[in-house]
């Protein structure tokens, strides 16, 4: 039987056209957002658990970062994670407290939210904790950036 190759669009790289980096897994960035993180009062426990969630899938973190619970600062720093890596993590601030801005700084600078992918995650979630419900995390694409808000405790995703 003859195996299809399929594309799934214009702008997704088939296996012939992709670069080193990503025969040796693809470029990933993680962002933590928390207020007490960024200003040293608490360890980051969720970052480097989502980071090593995302080393077991084979990809290559290239860069881990904390900022704070700010609009601004938030969509500063994915753009530029966005220029660094294929796939940009974020975890924190997802809650429906005042200072939880994270989804709406992700859909700001995304120039497309893949809304499926964020209710998929959800759906997961609901098997571990009924409060994944609650979550607002957003998923979209920014470039050829993907860039996915998880909702984790320290012990990751």
């Amino acid at each position: 039987m003859q195996r299809l190759k399929v594309k799934m669009s214009s702008s997704t790289p088939d296996a012939s056209t992709r670069d080193a980096s990503s025969r040796n897994g693809a470029r990933a960035a993680v962002l933590t957002v928390s207020d007490s993180c960024s200003r040293g009062e608490k360890v980051d426990l969720s970052g480097p658990a989502v980071a090593k969630a995302l080393e077991r899938r084979k990809f290559q973190v290239v860069v881990r970062s904390v900022v704070a619970d700010e609009r601004a600062e938030i969509q500063e720093k994915l753009i530029e994670l966005c220029r660094s890596a294929r796939l940009v993590v974020t975890t924190g601030g997802t809650g429906l407290a005042p200072r939880d801005v994270t989804p709406e700084a992700t859909g700001a600078v995304c120039e497309r939210l893949v809304e499926g992918i964020a209710e998929q995650m959800r759906l997961q979630g609901v098997r571990k904790t009924r409060f994944a419900a609650l979550s607002r995390a957003v998923c979209g694409v920014r470039g050829t950036a993907a860039c996915a808000g998880v909702d984790c405790g320290k012990n990751g995703p």
